[in-house]
């Protein structure tokens, strides 16, 4: 169980690094949370189908496995997304200008 935790922790940050690039926004829209947890969900599924392969022999017993996880953790990935992108903690937020009485950026 642990080491499935690990691995799972690692293809998160495997995928977090290839899809996410630096943005200059600070909010996501949520079109794009739902396309995270698309792919991150085919990810994690094929990861999860091998590892209960491996560990019951039994291909059905991992499609059935990996069938049903697909839809539950996709969902709580997406609520788990969008609650941690109202958390400021980590952010770099967009440089604001700020002017003077007469119009010149300080």
């Amino acid at each position: 169980m642990i080491i499935i935790c690990f691995l799972e922790i690692i293809i998160l940050i495997l995928h977090n690094k290839i899809l996410i690039s630096k943005c200059t926004k600070n909010m996501e829209q949520k079109r794009r949370s739902i396309l995270k947890a698309v792919t991150w969900r085919m990810t994690g599924t094929v990861d999860t189908i091998v590892i209960s392969f491996l560990l019951t022999g039994k291909m059905t017993t991992a499609l059935s496995i990996g069938g049903i996880e697909v839809f539950t953790k996709m969902l709580l990935y997406y609520a788990h997304e969008r609650i941690w992108n109202k958390v400021k903690f980590g952010k770099i937020l967009p440089h604001k200008q700020v002017y003077n009485d007469y119009g010149s950026e300080i």
